[in-house]
């Protein structure tokens, strides 16, 4: 698998929410207007696309990404990390009891979960 990609309106907005929450970068030195790799600042590890569209992030998306948190208190801690980065909670209908994992949405709306790994 080469990328994940995710439908954006506004490409600076995305590439910066990513970038700081992932602590990933441009692949590219001069990237495209409508289309941006960003790889691990390592440079091991899945890349995720930003493309420019005017269809709005799906309110139940089939594909998401999940973040990995470690326990409870570092899956809080992430949470509210990238809610200051400017993700938001989700009113998500579907969390079945004692869930381990929160659902937020980038600024553009795409989904994501941040997963509580500590439980097994």
């Amino acid at each position: 698998m080469g990328s994940v990609v995710f439908g954006v309106k506004d490409m600076a907005r995305a590439v910066a929410f990513w970038c700081a929450a992932l602590g990933y970068l441009p692949r590219d030195r001069e990237p495209a207007p409508d289309f941006v790799v960003l790889v691990p600042n390592g440079g091991a590890g899945p890349r995720l696309s930003l493309q420019l569209t005017e269809t709005p992030a799906e309110e139940e998306p089939t594909v998401h990404l999940d973040l990995y948190a470690g326990d409870a208190a570092d899956q809080a801690a992430e949470v509210d990390r990238l809610l200051t980065l400017g993700a938001h909670r989700v009113d998500w209908p579907h969390y079945p009891p004692d869930a381990d994992f929160v659902v937020l949405a980038d600024p553009e709306g795409n989904r994501f979960c941040v997963i509580d790994t500590g439980r097994g």
